[in-house]
């Protein structure tokens, strides 16, 4: 893994991103018009530099007509592992009443509870 890299589940989404622009046809400054971010952004997100937020990954999704839980499970933002099938995370991130911030804090609460209860069976 190439140094400066945030994470090899964010190195996957962003090979994962490039292969779905690439097969939608788009160039990379194509979608980053489509999905309302910048093209330096979008760019370092699929060099597997930045992390992006749940938000971004659905506008990404909406621009690439892909599924956004697809783009979340990649992202290790939903787990269906963990035996709930990602429902709880969906609906967290689903809440149009939550800011970003707020879903993130309560997305980190519930995998924390999760972690905790792994930890105790």
């Amino acid at each position: 893994m190439a140094k400066g890299k945030v994470g090899k589940t964010v190195e996957s989404l962003g090979e994962y991103l490039r292969e779905q622009r690439v097969a939608a046809h788009l160039t990379l400054r194509q979608l980053a018009e489509q999905a309302g971010v910048s093209n330096p952004y979008l760019s370092q997100i699929e060099r597997g530099l930045r992390r992006p937020s749940a938000e971004v990954l659905q506008q990404i999704a909406k621009a690439l007509r892909i599924s956004a839980e697809q783009l979340y499970q990649r992202a290790g933002i939903v787990h269906p592992e963990d035996g709930v099938g990602g429902s709880v995370e969906l609906a967290i991130l689903g809440d149009s009443q939550l800011t970003e911030r707020q879903k993130q804090s309560l997305l980190d609460v519930y995998a924390s509870f999760l972690a905790l209860n792994k930890g105790s069976d």
